[in-house]
């Protein structure tokens, strides 16, 4: 009797030992900002917009200068972050609309971070956009990994922060006193952000007795640029979009602080890696006067925008913060991408990814505490919107084709990283290992196919870039070009000296059609 007595005390110490010497596993938030430039936050140069918050992040923790994002438009860099594939290997390679609601959903096959995460006990959330399913498809975020949702699933609808309803779950509940409206100057009863931002902390609060995963999708700076309280910038000499603009930006830095300070709060600061990044670069063109109001160019440092393969719309800002884990003050010139998340996450909760898995990322645990950056062969992206367009980048060299028939344009980002000299001439070399590379980096789709014009918003012209925003009635179809706007005033011109014969009106229709569409696929995409 004795002997079992002892033998039962000593296996309760021995459960007690393994149990006092296991480390806590560690809490999870990626934080997504739409459409955010680079040079937009302090931390990276910014003058005009106050973001102290993320400044003090950055401070606290990593900043990174060569953060690539999934791809330049929301629903397939997500889907990278989410699945750990790049786009010659992702499900989701464009924004896809589906009707009435939501978009192209994630295969039923696809893996995520978060399913990865509950495999290992986590409480998982996604809160903010989704974009990647609605509720009854097979992307739905709760058939993803997510324990819970809330905020937009559509992406469509959340060009409006005044909308008629959000989800809780796969359940909507209504906002009274929302139209719905995609006006810059529009208002209603309840602005979407400040029930995301209460819901992202009531969820962080209710966690007690599991390690957990915060995927916080916030959709601001993104279009409608709408704001319930322009605060610092009121007064400023600027336009409303400027005003609404900057004051989103800022909104955006302080819903992350009251986040980072409630995990200081908690006292769970110490275990939880949080990192931000912004999803796929500015909307806005550098010639436009946003762009250049906010130098979210950096003095012209990078080129290029949403929708395209330049470092401007690739790089993002883009931070890790976990005190005492993550190096303090580091600034790293080095570069990673959105599909190396999930390798990430599977090594730090020690929890390797099946065989079945696939991946093209490679964990950043090491990178984050203060180690390099992990070695790869290249970085590869591509895009569907309009016509197909490809990039990588290997070492410091960049390659980009804008099109299937377009030429390959080769950069030095060592020393060109505003990517004004186009090296193809004088490097054939390079110009044959980035066709290589773009012919083998991907796997064929029929969805996602490189010989001919996709569906979807084409890329917005440089010179053009303002116009396009929200807040301008005039259809894009009219402004694509300066060319053709010159046709199209001397057709008006005609029309008033002659009149209108019936061919004209049938004329006149069809360009309203494609109004009609161009305000449909481009003066709304997202």
């Amino acid at each position: 009797m004795k002997f079992l007595i002892a033998t039962f005390v000593s296996a309760c110490l021995a459960a007690t030992s393994i149990t006092a010497v296991e480390p806590n596993k560690p809490n999870f938030i990626f934080i997504l900002s739409d459409d955010l430039a680079q040079g937009d936050l302090g931390a990276y140069g910014q003058k005009l917009i106050q973001t102290p918050n993320l400044d003090r992040m950055a401070r606290e923790g990593t900043r990174y200068t060569q953060a690539y994002c999934g791809t330049t438009v929301c629903a397939p860099s997500r889907t990278a972050l989410m699945t750990g594939l790049h786009m010659g290997h992702s499900p989701i390679r464009a924004n896809r609309e589906a009707k009435p609601e939501g978009q192209k959903p994630l295969p039923a096959e696809t893996y995520t971070v978060a399913q990865h995460l509950k495999t290992a006990g986590y409480s998982t959330a996604a809160i903010g956009k989704w974009g990647m399913g609605m509720f009854d498809t097979t992307g739905s975020p709760l058939k993803k990994g997510f324990d819970y949702f809330f905020g937009y699933n559509c992406q469509r609808l959340a060009h409006s922060y005044f909308p008629t309803y959000l989800y809780k779950n796969d359940q909507r509940f209504e906002l009274p006193g929302n139209d719905g409206n995609t006006q810059i100057e529009g208002k209603g009863a309840i602005y979407a952000q400040n029930l995301i931002a209460d819901e992202a902390l009531t969820w962080v609060r209710a966690q007690k007795d599991q390690p957990f995963f915060l995927f916080y999708a916030i959709t601001l700076p993104h279009g409608t640029f709408q704001i319930d309280d322009q605060g610092l910038y009121k007064d400023k000499p600027w336009t409303t979009q400027e005003k609404n603009y900057a004051a989103m930006v800022t909104r955006l830095d302080s819903d992350v602080g009251r986040l980072l300070d409630l995990l200081r709060e908690r006292n769970i600061d110490k275990n939880t890696l949080v990192m931000f990044a912004g999803d796929n670069g500015s909307s806005f063109s550098t010639d436009s006067a946003i762009g250049k109001r906010f130098d979210q160019t950096m003095g012209g440092k990078l080129r290029g925008f949403k929708r395209s393969m330049y470092e401007g719309a690739l790089r993002q800002a883009s931070l890790a913060w976990w005190p005492g884990t993550v190096t303090a003050g580091r600034v790293s010139e080095e570069p990673w991408a959105f599909w190396d998340y999930l390798p990430t996450i599977a090594e730090l909760i020690h929890t390797p990814l099946a065989a079945s898995v696939p991946t093209d990322g490679h964990s950043l645990a090491s990178f984050l505490k203060g180690g390099a950056a992990p070695k790869r062969d290249y970085f590869y992206w591509e895009l569907h919107e309009g016509k197909p367009i490809q990039a990588a980048r290997w070492g410091d060299w960049k390659a980009v084709r804008n099109g299937p028939a377009q030429p390959i344009e080769i950069y030095d980002l060592q020393a060109d990283v505003s990517e004004a000299k186009n090296l193809a001439s004088e490097k054939p070399d390079l110009v044959a290992k980035a066709e290589t590379i773009f012919q083998s980096a991907r796997t064929d789709h029929p969805d996602w196919p490189l010989t001919k014009q996709q569906k979807g918003p084409k890329p917005k012209k440089q010179w053009d870039g303002e116009i396009a925003r929200r807040g301008y009635p005039i259809p894009i179809c009219w402004i694509d070009s300066p060319f053709a706007l010159i046709k199209r005033l001397g057709f008006c011109c005609i029309i008033l000296v002659h009149g209108l014969a019936w061919f004209d009106w049938v004329l006149l229709a069809m360009w309203a059609l494609r109004g009609m569409h161009a305000v449909w696929t481009g003066y709304l995409g997202v």
